[in-house]
């Protein structure tokens, strides 16, 4: 059985695109779902939802209800300060780590 390495990767880093997301601005499901599709991050919006709920548990991020006179009210989600600090410790591994796998793959 073959893995799918990329599948592998995604996973492993999905979430912090999320928080990375949310450190810009606060934003509802379907639009982080957009920008993780079309990077081809996530394969669909309902593999977004249960990413958010973990997110929430873990107490990175928060939801509230927009307050807005829509018929059906979106769920925003925020960053943090939990969040926010988780994304910097993965930011500052990030480049030394992707850095040692390029030297340890590399074909020369």
């Amino acid at each position: 059985m073959v893995n799918d390495v990329g599948a592998q990767l995604r996973k492993g880093v999905v979430e912090y695109c999320v928080l990375g997301i949310l450190r810009r601005a606060p934003a509802y499901g379907w639009k982080i779902s957009e920008q993780l599709v079309e990077l081809g991050l996530i394969g669909s919006i309902g593999t977004l939802y249960p990413l958010l709920a973990r997110l929430r548990e873990q107490r990175l991020i928060v939801a509230h209800a927009d307050e807005s006179d829509s018929a059906r009210p979106r769920k925003y989600y925020t960053l943090t300060p939990e969040g926010r600090e988780q994304l910097e410790q993965f930011r500052r591994q990030w480049e030394p780590f992707a850095v040692a796998v390029d030297r340890m793959t590399a074909l020369e």
